[in-house]
């Protein structure tokens, strides 16, 4: 073995143990840069597993950027329900409308033009780069930080600046640019399949005569800090006017659930009951005291994790008879076209009776 080829030896064991134990996706049978992005923007925050049955539906209903760039918002939302961090389907309709228009329909091919389309970062513009067309980009995921901290025993955070660049530099050492699509699918599967985040099987790694953690994996890669929390509550109305219609509300703003639809819903800083509920102001305003009400508590506390906070909502069904001036700053929809609004994963459960 001459000097060249010792010098990526590392990457010719992680494509042959890809090449042996690789799972067969659609997006692997194929050399289309939008169906890689699409998928690559799915993977960001699901497990491929979960994604794709997503992944499908979506390219089945908007299998190029023409017809993504051309579809509504709310359409495309809805096709993203049950995905969650929707700000990534938002991205990915406006960076559709930029290829028809900046790109004259076609998939940018150069990184630096990749990276410019909305929500695509270096990771997504290197993973396109590279599969499609082979170019020497390494990519730096959530599984190659754990497969190259390990390997080279990496003291150096990965949640800091200096950590990043360090992790770019060993990512890119031990690429092979000649097979630059291969190795990165390569190193990301390994990551997905071998080198797990708890409990990985070294005793049967290919890799476990060269990683320099392999006494102590669970201990890398190493973070500073860790992401504080919090509590939200969340006391959902499901008001049901005549046994025909009820009401939602479309979120806007800098929230969570952005450009998504939800029942009226009052927010508290702490756990409230019912009793305590009445006695807000919002609730008041929605349920004045000489209208006629029934109220049935379907479901408490019920926890919903996201990233960085913690929801625990309670729904209530109200059936009323007549309808006050409140409810008529809420969208009123029949019943029977509820299943046509995209909402968060969460209320889609509750109407799904899977909580």
């Amino acid at each position: 073995m001459n000097e060249k080829d010792n010098k990526f030896e590392e990457s010719a064991i992680f494509i042959g143990w890809y090449e042996k134990n690789m799972r067969k996706l659609p997006w692997r049978e194929v050399k289309d840069p939008y169906l890689v992005w699409i998928s690559e923007i799915i993977l960001q925050q699901t497990r491929v597993v979960q994604g794709m049955k997503y992944y499908q539906r979506f390219v089945k209903r908007f299998p190029e950027a023409r017809i993504l760039a051309n579809a509504d918002e709310e359409e495309v939302l809805k096709y993203w329900q049950g995905l969650g961090y929707y700000s990534r389907a938002r991205n990915l309709h406006e960076a559709a409308k930029e290829i028809m228009t900046r790109f004259d329909g076609r998939f940018p091919q150069k990184y630096e033009d990749i990276l410019s389309l909305k929500g695509a970062g270096h990771y997504t513009a290197a993973a396109i780069a590279s599969i499609v067309w082979n170019q020497p980009c390494p990519v730096v995921d959530g599984n190659v930080f754990r497969v190259l901290g390990r390997l080279f025993a990496v003291e150096t955070p990965i949640d800091t600046a200096e950590g990043k660049k360090l992790y770019g530099e060993l990512a890119r050492r031990i690429m092979n640019p000649a097979q630059a699509g291969l190795h990165n699918q390569a190193v990301m599967e390994f990551g997905a399949l071998q080198c797990v985040p708890q409990n990985p099987d070294c005793s049967r790694c290919p890799m476990q005569n060269r990683c320099s953690g392999y006494a102590n994996p669970q201990q890398f890669p190493v973070k500073r800090r860790k992401t504080a929390t919090r509590d939200r509550y969340f006391h959902f109305l499901y008001i049901i006017y005549n046994n025909v219609y009820t009401y939602l509300h479309r979120r806007d703003g800098k929230d969570i659930w952005r450009g998504l639809f939800e029942f009226p819903m009052i927010e508290t800083a702490h756990p409230a009951d019912f009793a305590e509920l009445t006695q807000l102001t919002e609730f008041k305003k929605l349920f004045p005291a000489d209208g006629q009400y029934v109220f049935t508590r379907d479901k408490a506390n019920v926890k919903h994790v996201l990233t960085h906070q913690v929801l625990y909502a309670t729904f209530y069904r109200v059936e009323i008879r007549t309808e006050n001036e409140a409810l008529k700053e809420y969208i009123r929809i029949p019943l029977q076209a509820l299943d046509g609004y995209p909402v968060p994963a969460l209320i889609h459960r509750y109407l799904s009776n899977k909580i």
